[in-house]
């Protein structure tokens, strides 16, 4: 089991945080006024119990709330899996099974987004259809990022 789940955490070799800097790069291409935070969870006990250990974490804040995002801040949570076959070499990096993306306001979770199952979205309050297309084709790219 991995131990970290903030970005910031997990960059812990080059490759890794080379894939993250993509990542950031990536988000950054289809939304530019997009701000990455790498430590999106604070570290206290009751934040650690809620999260998947097995992912690298992202933040994305805009400069205020917008009725095509439907959210203020994205976190996008890369899902992992470590192959046992490569679990000998030094340092590997974990494949992805997969990402999650959640729109958040301060009233709360707004929507959803799964690449493992669906690829639909899912909540009261979904960004527009432009978004949700941009952030599929960023979700693609991610996994292409991680996966080759």
């Amino acid at each position: 089991m991995f131990l970290a789940m903030n970005a910031a955490e997990r960059a812990t070799s080059l490759e890794t945080t080379s894939k993250i800097a993509a990542i950031v790069n990536l988000f950054k291409q289809e939304f530019p006024d997009a701000k990455a935070d790498l430590k999106p969870w604070v570290n206290d006990p009751d934040t650690r119990e809620l999260v998947d250990p097995d992912s690298i974490d992202i933040g994305f804040h805009f400069p205020g709330w917008s009725p095509r995002f439907q959210s203020r801040s994205i976190l996008v949570q890369i899902r992992l899996f470590q192959d046992p076959e490569s679990m000998d070499v030094a340092a590997p990096v974990p494949k992805s099974i997969g990402a999650e993306v959640v729109g958040f306001t301060h009233a709360g979770k707004q929507w959803q987004l799964s690449t493992i199952q669906a690829w639909d979205f899912e909540g009261e309050k979904i960004p527009s259809e432009e978004i949700q297309f941009q952030l599929k084709r960023f979700c693609r790219k991610l996994l292409e990022v991680f996966n080759g």
